[in-house]
């Protein structure tokens, strides 16, 4: 009995068809060369890459440290010219410094010539008068000079000198006093230095050949102007006033 044509192609392709088996036509130390060549491969690219990456951190690594050397370098320079700078500094405010003491000192020179030279000039004066004054009826003592001037509110710096005739022979022996008129209180006042006439007050007596220079201080109340100031001279043992003067604070 003849099968039908399509149980054939059944047989051949279907289910129930032989199994076949697929071999590749390579022998097996190929497949193994081929095998080693891949992983060489593979090894070698792995070198390659590690090679780059490392090659790229040390460029990285010397720019770096060129970039550090380069700002160490400037900041170095940077110290050197400060270092310097400051050398020029304080070089130049130790000459000022000594130029300004020394200017000082010079000034102060020059103020203390300064004072000689009105000393000099005071005694020339003194002395003229003492010799224009040689006359028989000139006065026994003069006064010269006689300034007060305002320290404060309330305290006052008198100067005078008193002067011999050129024909007293022996040294004069006396004190002074001063007479302070004031105003300010509603009505005027005058006080008298020292209080009360103290003749024996040690800072207020005169003793001297030819002249003597007078320097001293005196308070006011605190409400009180000075309006004038008169001082008079006195010889020990009599009370007529041989010598006065008055003038108002300058």
């Amino acid at each position: 009995m003849k099968k039908p044509i399509g149980w054939r192609w059944r047989q051949r392709f279907g289910i129930t068809a032989p199994k076949v088996a697929v071999r590749l036509q390579m022998p097996w130390y190929l497949r193994w060369l081929a095998i080693v060549v891949l992983l060489g491969a593979g090894v070698l690219v792995s070198l390659a890459v590690y090679d780059a990456g490392v090659g790229h951190g040390a460029r990285e690594r010397i720019t770096r440290q060129q970039e550090r050397s380069a700002v160490q370098s400037a900041l170095d320079s940077a110290r050197a010219e400060l270092d310097r700078l400051r050398f020029i500094s304080d070089a130049a405010e130790s000459k000022i410094s000594i130029e300004r003491t020394a200017q000082q000192k010079l000034a102060q020179q020059i103020r203390s010539l300064e004072s000689e030279n009105a000393r000099l000039r005071e005694d020339l004066a003194i002395f003229e008068a003492m010799l224009s004054g040689n006359g028989r009826g000139a006065a026994p003592v003069a006064i010269r000079r006689f300034t007060v001037e305002p320290l404060t509110k309330s305290e006052y710096r008198y100067r005078l000198i008193v002067l011999a005739s050129a024909l007293s022979r022996s040294a004069f022996r006396g004190r002074y006093e001063l007479v302070v008129r004031t105003a300010g209180t509603g009505r005027g006042a005058m006080m008298t230095l020292p209080e009360g006439g103290a003749s024996g007050a040690p800072s207020f007596g005169l003793e001297f050949k030819h002249f003597q220079r007078v320097d001293g201080t005196f308070r006011v109340p605190g409400s009180a102007r000075v309006e004038s100031v008169e001082v008079r001279v006195y010889e020990t043992g009599s009370a007529q006033v041989r010598a006065s003067e008055m003038t108002q604070p300058g």
